[in-house]
Formats: C-alpha cells, structure tokens, sequence
C-alpha cells in the first residue's frame, strides 16, 4: 500500500514540461510534494465526501460548494476523484475522528472533508480539513472562510486553492478569473464585447457593449482595471476600463493606430505598439502622466510586448529577420535579442508570472501550435496543434495557459480552451458563445 501511495504521489509529476526546471519545495509535514519531471503518470485519487451541513438551511449549498472542489481538482488532470458510490464510510460530523480504515481499502491517497453553515442574516462558514490516508495524519491545519451567501462559489475555490496548494507544494489557480471578447452573430458581422468569467466558465458577465469592435483584454496588476484596443474611434485605440464601475476611458489620444497594450508588473505604466502611419513600434506610457517613451526604433513591425514578472525585460514579435519572430529586450528599450530560431513563424508571447517560460503561437506548415520556451529560446515545447491556435495567456501560478481555438471553414467558431503546459488536459472552457483572446487574471483578494 505504501508503494502504490507513493507512486500516487508521484502523479504530481506532470506539472513540469522538462527536466531542470526549479522544482517545488516541501518544507515541512503539511505538504505532499513529489518529484517534478515530465512522464505519463496517474493521477492523485482523493476523495471529497459533501460537506457537512450543520443546520437545515445549509445543505443546498454544501452540495453545491463540494461539486465545485471537486470539479476544479479533477479538472487539473493531476487528481482523480473516487466518487461517492465507491465510498464505504460516510462523514456526518466534521470535528468527529476520521475513520481511516474507510477509506484506506478503495485507495484514497487525499480526503477532503468539510461543513457548511448558514446564518440568518444572509452568511455562510465554510471549514474544511485535508487528509493524508496512508499516514492517517491532517495536512496543515483546518480552515474557514465566511463571507455572503452569494460567495459560496468564490469559498468553493479558495478551498480548492488551499487543498491544490497543499498537494503540490505550488500555489493554486482556482479563484481567479478570465477576461475575453465574447463574440455573437456570423463571421461576416460578428459582434464583439467584453466580457468576464471564473476561470472555469461560471459567472459570466459583460463589461462592454456590443456597439463596436474590441479586441484583447488584459487585466491590471491589481485586478481592478482592464486595458483593451478599442475601434470606438474609427481605428484602433486604447482604452482604461474599471472594473467595478465599468467606466472606460480613452488612454491618451496618441494620434495614431495604438493595440496590443499590457500592463508593467507595477502597474504604474503600459506598454503597447503605437503606428504613425509608416511605422509599427513599442512604446511604455505612463499611466499617471501620459508620458510615453519610444523603446524599438526600426522599419519593421514591432508588437505583442509583454513584461518579465520583475518587470526588468520585455519580450516581443518583430519581422525585422523577414518573418515574425520572438525578441527579449530591456525594459528601457534597445535591439532586443532574437530567441526564436525554429522553422515557422512566431508571435503573441507572453512570459510566464513564474519567470521561468515564454508562452507564444507558432505558426509552421499551414499549422497553428501553443508552445513554451525557456526566456533564453532553448527547450522550446509545442503544446497544441490545430488550424488555428493563438492568443495564449497564463494561470497566476504558471501551470496552466488558456488560449483561443478557431474551426475551420465560413462558419469560424472561436472559443478559449486549457492546456497543461505538459501539453496534456486538453480542454475547452464553457462560454455562453463564441469567445477570443483571453487574458487571465491574477489570484483574487
């Protein structure tokens, strides 16, 4: 038994796309932690009896906040639920010792138990607790959220987050959110608008209206604001919108095409490509003062920045060598170094918030691919293949990249999808309809 726990544990492996890469850390008892390569393994069993509820009125949503733990952890592809069919014993009271000789014979390796409880003012507790099975010990100590009933999903994930977290030895993804460009009606005169959703397609809803083209959301540091390209104007321009108030702004009239804006890690400042009519450069503005700074200077195309998480270097596409390709540059401006050197084409990259990867879109034969890089060029992986692959975007803990997927033919249905940065757990995020360009963001507060 013993050894099959702890090749379960190893199922945690798949996380890493290659061998070399800083592995997670186990500091002490409270967390299972195995070792990261890249090999096909399977995955972690647990189990996630329904929460208990400790009083009538709280039972509905102990159903619903357990379905959601379990879904997140089963949707990472690195656990897999027993389902409640398989279970021999039953929880009923949360502070009651764990009966672990229930779960030990159909293979438990992690149990989450939890309960429920409401009040009547409108409030909900929630406490869970973490098992290991095979040494019959907690992992880490039990915890509780409140909040508004209302809030129930948001305790659902932060729960999620904590057992993920606790499992792995890395931070969670589950409370986070995604902004996209919903998109309505046929390709010839598609509708777009802005609109945001939990990282797992729950809770939509729309920022802007239909009433013109929008493109490419990308969130704040913060959370708070979201910057977009915007067709208000006739052509392309940048805008500032809140995200509580939904109030938008245009951010600095340039006189020019301006798109393909993000954030500084700070906050403090964007980045985006700026054309005068005979030039595609990047330029950093800052927020408060309007003040922009020229940092490429080259007849070629210049575009897609995006900052390193230390905010000391920017990676971007050029078709400077004749084709796009990836370039790192200082934050300051300068040449920039190439680092893509496969055959193809390269562009939209984004650096990883763990530092440690370029995430980018290739194209190469008439085929679109995912892939992930090394910020130095080497290891590059691919991780997705199709007819139309593009506008990847990462999970706060560098884990997990979304991304947009078009079918072929008139028709073109785009819609976002996951994939591991293994390349493995291929899935597509529900939306209400068509959906674009993703721009994930950070863990909630």
């Amino acid at each position: 038994m013993k050894q099959a726990f702890a090749a379960a544990l190893t199922a945690l492996a798949m996380m890493m796309p290659v061998a070399g890469l800083a592995q997670p850390s186990c500091p002490d008892e409270t967390t299972i932690c195995g070792t990261i390569e890249s090999f096909s393994v399977e995955p972690l069993p647990f189990a996630a009896p329904t929460f208990v509820p400790e009083n009538p009125g709280a039972a509905d949503v102990a159903r619903q906040l357990t379905d959601v733990v379990k879904a997140n952890l089963s949707g990472t592809g690195l656990f897999r639920e027993i389902p409640p069919e398989a279970h021999i014993g039953r929880i009923t009271n949360f502070d009651a010792p764990v009966q672990f000789s229930d779960w030990s014979p159909i293979n438990t390796a992690a149990l989450v138990t939890g309960s429920v409880s409401t009040t009547s003012d409108g409030r909900i507790a929630v406490k869970f607790r973490l098992w290991d099975v095979e040494l019959q010990r907690e992992l880490g100590s039990g915890q509780q959220f409140a909040g508004p009933a209302g809030s129930w999903r948001r305790m659902a994930h932060k729960v999620s987050d904590q057992v993920y977290s606790r499992l792995t030895g890395e931070a969670g993804y589950f409370d986070s959110r995604i902004a996209f460009v919903s998109e309505t009606g046929p390709k010839s005169d598609r509708k777009k608008r802005i609109a945001v959703m939990d990282q797992d397609g729950a809770n939509v809803t729309y920022l802007t209206d239909d009433s013109t083209l929008v493109l490419a959301p990308r969130w704040s540091p913060d959370d708070r604001s979201i910057i977009f390209t915007s067709y208000a104007s006739g052509k392309p321009q940048v805008r500032l919108l809140d995200v509580a108030t939904l109030q938008s702004r245009s951010f600095g009239d340039f006189g020019q095409v301006a798109f393909a804006p993000r954030f500084s890690p700070d906050g403090q400042s964007v980045v985006m490509s700026l054309n005068d009519g005979a030039n595609t450069d990047i330029y950093r503005v800052d927020l408060a003062s309007g003040t922009r700074t020229r940092l490429t200077s080259s007849p070629a195309i210049e575009t897609a920045p995006s900052y390193s998480p230390d905010g000391s270097q920017i990676v971007f596409e050029s078709d400077r060598s004749g084709q796009q390709q990836l370039y790192v540059m200082p934050a300051s401006g300068g040449e920039g170094n190439r680092i893509s050197f496969g055959q193809g084409k390269y562009g939209t990259p984004v650096w990883s918030p763990r530092g440690d990867l370029i995430a980018f879109t290739k194209i190469n034969q008439g085929r679109f691919h995912i892939g992930v890089m090394r910020t130095d060029g080497s290891d590059e992986r691919l991780l997705t293949t199709s007819f139309l692959d593009e506008a990847p975007t990462w999970s706060p803990n560098g884990r997990v990249i979304s991304f947009l997927r078009e079918t072929e033919g008139e028709g073109g249905a785009p819609s976002l999808w996951t994939v591991d940065i293994t390349g493995r757990n291929l899935k597509r995020l529900p939306t209400p309809n068509f959906a674009s360009d993703p721009g994930w963001s950070g863990l909630l507060p």
